[in-house]
């Protein structure tokens, strides 16, 4: 997706083919949040699924804000007969909290934090909008921003949409969270654009076997930084 620079306010209404795509993702999304409550874990689901914006190859993301036992997410993919296809562990940069990613299909991603998230990481998911079990057992769509760079703002039609560039006070207002969020995002995306996607500090494919946490203290071993960011895991 290529992000606008410049794009005035506009009303996208939803077809009954939208709305369908829309039903499903979030559906498959609640039978794994609920399969995690009940094991005492709380997941979130980020990007289009909590916005609306969706198409038919848009990505389920579910996202943990906290560390958790990935033995156990995995206890519940497994118990709602989900399989692994393949799994990561990556670290953005060197002073980035490192992250778990378990693939189930190609749609559909559990982000796990390996460490405690900054405040400035945890707002990077509420820029892209997300929701909670809650909310999406009650119909709640909720505003966020694109690839595109597009603010998506629900409406009872579809959405709204207008370019982030220029009104960037604004969209923190409304997302909640530091303008200072807004323009970094806003300069990675564009900086990606321009340069095309750049490699991150460390990503390691691992098996759907593999034992995340295991082989996240072998990387521990052999790299500091990725050490210091994941001591209690260390522990």
């Amino acid at each position: 997706m290529k992000p606008l620079k410049v794009k005035d306010k506009a009303l996208v209404k939803y077809s009954r083919e939208h709305w369908d795509i829309l039903k499903k993702k979030r559906i498959k999304a609640i039978k794994l949040l609920q399969a995690f409550r009940r094991r005492g874990l709380v997941g979130y689901v980020n990007g289009s699924v909590a916005r609306g914006d969706v198409h038919y190859d848009s990505d389920i993301d579910i996202v943990f804000l906290h560390p958790v036992p990935t033995f156990m997410v995995e206890d519940a993919i497994y118990a709602e007969k989900f399989h692994v296809s393949h799994k990561e562990i990556v670290q953005a940069t060197p002073s980035s909290t490192p992250k778990a990613y378990i693939y189930l299909d190609e749609e559909t991603c559990i982000h796990i934090p390996l460490g405690h998230f900054t405040p400035r990481e945890e707002e990077f998911y509420r820029f892209g909008g997300t929701v909670s079990l809650k909310e999406l057992l009650n119909d709640v769509r909720v505003p966020g921003v694109n690839k595109k760079l597009l603010v998506i703002i629900p409406v009872k039609e579809g959405h709204v949409e207008f370019s982030v560039i220029g009104v960037e006070s604004y969209v923190a207002d409304i997302l909640e969270i530091s303008v200072d969020t807004i323009y970094e995002r806003v300069k990675m995306l564009l900086r990606r654009d321009e340069k095309g996607r750049t490699g991150v500090f460390i990503k390691k494919i691992l098996p759907a076997d593999a034992n995340i946490e295991e082989e996240a203290r072998k990387l521990a071993r052999s790299c500091p930084s990725f050490r210091k960011r994941i001591r209690e895991l260390l522990s």
